[in-house]
């Protein structure tokens, strides 16, 4: 069960594996594009390629999609990416169900580890497969992995990563759980756990008053979609592939231009190497001013 490219690697992994896989759960298709066509989530497309009967229920509750799981008779559920089950769903697999889940946990519980690991300039995470219960991200743990963050990783190549290393310890842990190699524990209590709730495009504000390390981290965490926002004379501008510096100015100030965009920072500055005005596509920050110069003591972030 999953809808999104991270969980792709999982399904493949296990389709190789000796597990047998019996079907796929994964989102509705969605409109979109300028035509708003139909377009397959990035799981169903995969499970067509390898052949697998596919499911896509509207409503995780309808009674006949309840039905079709039952008829599969399955061990057991694998979750990577989805939605929330509910207790009836839950009950079908007389082995239950796992997750995989991005971060340490307890560390990071919620919708959007990878994101928020990002945001903090943490230098560890990892990957936790966990037995799935009605509380989110609270079950037991079966495997856990510690992976690190590299200084130039944005979330596009940390999850990139975190999905393929994780999709491994799916195997490792199915192949445990047949041969009860595997003692599940309890997540420990006391541990230190940082929320991880969903993003909201508030998330993505830079603020020009804080540190410049931690714009970057900001910038980082969105990239490269949907990328970290400021302002340029009214307009959105979304900032990408960025790095901490040492210049000074009043925040918001814009202090270079050439081949990156430098902006003073509360703390140092912050050199751009990508943007994205609004309307337009994302181009390199030398191509960028060819077209649209910026001035030494333009603001960004300023209405």
């Amino acid at each position: 069960m999953g809808t999104p490219a991270f969980a792709v690697p999982a399904l493949q992994q296990i389709a190789a594996s000796d597990h047998q896989l019996v079907a796929v759960v994964t989102g509705p298709d969605k409109r979109a594009g300028r035509g708003r066509k139909p377009k397959p989530p990035p799981v169903k497309s995969a499970a067509a390629e390898l052949g697998y009967p596919i499911l896509q229920p509207p409503d995780l509750r309808d009674a006949l999609f309840h039905t079709h799981l039952r008829d599969l008779a399955p061990d057991l559920f694998v979750v990577v990416a989805f939605r929330i089950l509910s207790d009836a769903v839950l009950a079908i697999p007389p082995r239950g169900a796992i997750n995989l889940h991005p971060s340490l946990l307890p560390a990071y519980r919620g919708a959007a580890p990878i994101r928020h690991a990002l945001l903090n300039g943490d230098e560890l995470t990892g990957i936790t497969i966990i037995a799935l219960t009605r509380q989110i991200d609270a079950g037991d743990m079966l495997l856990q992995r510690s992976a690190p963050i590299l200084p130039d990783d944005d979330y596009g190549t940390l999850s990139a990563r975190l999905a393929q290393e994780g999709a491994a310890l799916m195997v490792e842990t199915l192949d445990g759980l047949a041969n009860g190699s595997i003692t599940p524990r309890p997540q420990d209590p006391s541990a230190p756990s940082r929320p991880a709730p969903k993003i909201v495009p508030a998330d993505q504000q830079i603020d020009w008053r804080r540190p410049a390390a931690e714009i970057v981290n900001r910038i980082r965490a969105f990239s490269p979609t949907p990328g970290a926002v400021t302002t340029l004379a009214g307009k959105g501008l979304k900032l990408f592939a960025a790095a901490a510096a040492d210049g000074q100015g009043d925040p918001g100030a814009v202090l270079a231009t050439g081949n990156y965009l430098e902006v003073a920072a509360g703390a140092g500055s912050v050199k751009i190497a990508e943007l994205q005005i609004e309307g337009r596509r994302r181009l390199q920050a030398a191509v960028y001013f060819r077209g649209a110069p910026l001035a030494l003591g333009d603001y960004l972030g300023q209405s």
